[in-house]
């Protein structure tokens, strides 16, 4: 009895401690790209003739559908072979679908070889992985093209995809999914419809050489008015004068305000270079822009920043809510700010200012050349690569470039009293600015590629969401010491850096400068 009793207890024990483990339950794949269970009825598929394609994905593909062709469906065939017919509205292009001969196949499908089935379905399943793919990534690779663009691939899932369209009906849905989901593709989609009601244009350019004020009297105001009428920013009338009026002047005003020009009615180089801009080059910066949102993060988090580098704007959003735009400065043409997306990590009260490598170059050892007060009329104190201070007596253009430069904290520092950062290759950061009238200009390409944001120190507030430790207040406590800080952002809170340069509101079509000269190249390639 007392062993029976002993291994009684061993039992219970034991099976306590089994039962207190916590269960790890799996994640399941969102699609299983295991064998189908349904019943296919294809062609078989010699793998060796699979295996001339030289294609991986191609081969699991199929291997999950244990090498039997998978199009046997002519609605399911013909709904794909329709979709990719329209797919220039999504800035595609379909000459680069082989259409031509997949509806040879199709006209004739009948009529085909069981070699030629298993040819068209293999070129159908090619086909559906390469829409996919340029509706998921575009159809160029942005790392490719730019040094300073780091966007990481958004997840292609042509297989998962393609197996759930042939098991289910639902292959319309899901090729629209596929599809960016951001409200600008889907007004750019827009403007790319509207854009092509608009008829021919044969206006010529309109050569600008004095601005025009309302009431001037002007030639060049026919072709202006022209050009207003063409874009229905001016209602057509019958007959043209020269004379600059309150309806054109009115006009004028709400073209500017669709191009992100000064809208005060004065007809200067800015507004004829907008107003030159044909149909054919406004439709080639819509198809650039579509092109681009492609290679953008689908999935942007529940709170993010997000900054259009052209539009010279920052949204704050937070659970597809707005709560906040700002202005702000961005780099020159020449210190261009790279396009990346990444996550926030901390905000630094009273920031010092590391010199960087290029500013270092162009601008500081040149000025300290020819006047050694320089660095301490900016605050700079040199460091050599010993952590030493370097004397501004001693210091020497040998050794400049080996030199550490920091800016002290200060009203003056050219970070402002706040900077936001996070992890990228380039060192760039959001910050605050001792040039608070910058953000009056309508061009703001002016920094050398770090942000500066226009209310940093509201935003900053916003995103610690700390009001105990983080008020408006006590902010300003912690700028009064003079001394840095930096405190650790806690939610989590992506920022994406971004180019685009067109986009509708409404029925309305907007366009901003493009202030990298990027769309033109990129219609070029995209077409090439």
């Amino acid at each position: 009895m007392k062993h029976w009793f002993l291994f009684a207890i061993l039992i219970l024990i034991f099976s306590c401690k089994k039962e207190s483990k916590p269960k790890v339950v799996p994640k399941k794949p969102e699609i299983s790209l295991a064998p189908v269970s349904f019943e296919n009825n294809g062609i078989k598929i010699d793998t060796l003739f699979l295996s001339k394609f030289n294609s991986k994905a191609l081969f699991n593909l199929y291997q999950s559908f244990h090498f039997e062709t998978v199009w046997q469906s002519a609605h399911k065939r013909n709904l794909l072979l329709d979709v990719v017919k329209k797919s220039e509205e999504d800035g595609l292009n379909p000459i680069d679908f082989n259409l031509g001969k997949l509806y040879y196949f199709e006209k004739n499908y009948d009529k085909l070889s069981n070699k030629n089935k298993i040819l068209y379905d293999i070129l159908l399943t090619k086909t559906f992985r390469k829409y996919i793919s340029q509706l998921t990534n575009g159809r160029l690779n942005p790392k490719a093209l730019y040094k300073n663009w780091d966007l990481k691939p958004n997840k292609m899932i042509a297989n998962a995809l393609l197996i759930r369209s042939i098991k289910t009906d639902s292959m319309a849905t899901l090729l629209e999914n596929a599809k960016p989901n951001h409200l600008v593709y889907q007004q750019l989609k827009n403007a790319l419809l509207s854009i092509d009601v608009y008829p021919n244009d044969t206006l010529k350019n309109i050569e600008f050489k004095e601005k025009i004020v309302l009431n001037d009297t002007n030639t060049s105001i026919v072709w202006v008015k022209r050009k207003l009428m063409y874009w229905k920013d001016l209602i057509a009338k019958d007959s043209l004068n020269t004379i600059y009026d309150k309806s054109t002047f009115r006009a004028v005003i709400h073209f500017q305000k669709r191009h992100g020009i000064i809208a005060d009615g004065i007809i200067g180089q800015s507004t004829i270079a907008a107003l030159n801009y044909s149909k054919t080059q406004r439709k080639q910066q819509i198809i650039a822009n579509l092109e681009r949102w492609k290679w953008f993060p689908k999935d942007r988090g529940n709170q993010y920043l997000i900054i259009n580098i052209p539009d010279y704007k920052l949204t704050y959003v937070k659970n597809n809510d707005t709560l906040a735009t700002q202005k702000v400065i961005v780099g020159s043409e020449k210190r261009r700010t790279p396009v990346l997306s990444s996550m926030l990590n901390a905000a630094v009260f009273n920031p010092t200012w590391t010199v960087p490598p290029t500013i270092l170059s162009e601008d500081v050892i040149p000025a300290t050349t020819k006047d050694f007060g320089y660095l301490k009329s900016k605050n700079i104190t040199v460091y050599d690569n010993k952590g030493k201070e370097v004397n501004a007596t001693k210091w020497q253009l040998a050794n400049a470039k080996s030199y550490r430069y920091v800016q002290s904290p200060g009203s003056y520092n050219s970070l402002g009293m706040v900077k936001l950062i996070f992890p990228n290759r380039f060192s760039v950061y959001l910050h605050d600015t001792n040039h608070r009238g910058f953000f009056d200009k309508t061009n703001r390409s002016l920094s050398s590629g770090c942000v500066r944001v226009q209310n940093i120190l509201k935003l900053t507030e916003s995103l610690l969401d700390d009001s105990d430790n983080y008020s408006e207040e006590k902010i300003a406590a912690i700028l009064k010491t003079a001394k840095s800080k930096s405190i650790p952002i806690n939610q989590k809170i992506e920022i994406h850096l971004l180019y685009w340069t067109a986009w509708s509101e409404g029925n309305t079509l907007i366009f901003r400068n493009d202030i990298y000269n990027l769309d033109a190249d990129l219609y070029t390639k995209l077409r090439n």
